[in-house]
């Protein structure tokens, strides 16, 4: 049997096309003295500010997972489970897709979560789905998208809720609408926290999310359709 895909950012960096967007990003922000990330910055803080905990109706609710820790979720995991788990017995999620592969332990990221909200009292009438192929969140979004198409790609998908913790919003939210979701955003925080280590998550994301977003315009304005087509 082969051995399931791991979690490994640095894989990226042997990929030619990565590293081209790469350079494109840094020149940004080299001619525009930071001001291009910042732009990013202020985006990401944004949504994660702004974005809401509940929801009316009710939803296909796609949650997304997080390194494990011991094969254990652990704390921004555990809180974005958490939130799914008030949206279950609220009755605002009618179908929740746990997203999330291997990332160094034994299970997958997705089994772990289940057991975790198992534990916590999963309602018995829950749909709940495992997704445990993907190791980032463009591909939890590709096999996502797969499940709620049953392999048909003319199936039009429901909108779906994006569930996950704020400082990741931002780049989840850009990679849906790109993958042809019609996502919104859902926080597992209450509000947005304010410590060292959330405010550097923020950062990064926000580094993230420009890499991806240059990158992809920069590839169209060039007619680069290999890299124009890493995300769709």
């Amino acid at each position: 049997m082969p051995r399931p895909l791991q979690r490994n950012p640095w894989r990226y960096m042997r990929d030619a096309d990565v590293l081209h967007a790469a350079v494109v990003t840094l020149l940004a922000v080299l001619l525009s003295a930071g001001l291009v990330w910042l732009g990013y910055l202020a985006h990401v803080w944004r949504i994660a500010r702004g974005a809401r905990t509940t929801l009316s109706g009710r939803w296909v609710v796609l949650v997304f997972g997080r390194q494990l820790a011991g094969d254990e979720p652990g704390h921004d995991y555990r809180g974005r489970l958490a939130r799914a788990l008030v949206l279950l017995r609220e009755g605002r999620a009618r179908r929740v897709l746990l997203l999330g592969g291997y990332s160094g332990g034994r299970r997958s990221e997705a089994e772990a979560g289940h057991a975790w909200l198992q534990r916590q009292g999963l309602p018995a009438d829950a749909r709940v789905e495992l997704e445990q192929e993907s190791v980032d969140s463009l591909e939890n979004l590709r096999h996502a998208r797969g499940l709620l198409q049953g392999g048909d790609r003319a199936e039009v998908m429901p909108p779906v809720a994006l569930l996950t913790s704020r400082y990741h919003l931002a780049r989840c939210l850009l990679l849906a609408r790109r993958l042809g979701f019609d996502g919104h955003p859902v926080a597992a925080e209450e509000t947005l926290p304010r410590t060292p280590r959330y405010l550097a998550r923020l950062v990064m994301e926000a580094t993230y999310l420009m890499w991806i977003d240059l990158g992809v315009r920069w590839a169209r304005l060039i007619g680069h359709r290999r890299m124009a087509g890493r995300i769709s």
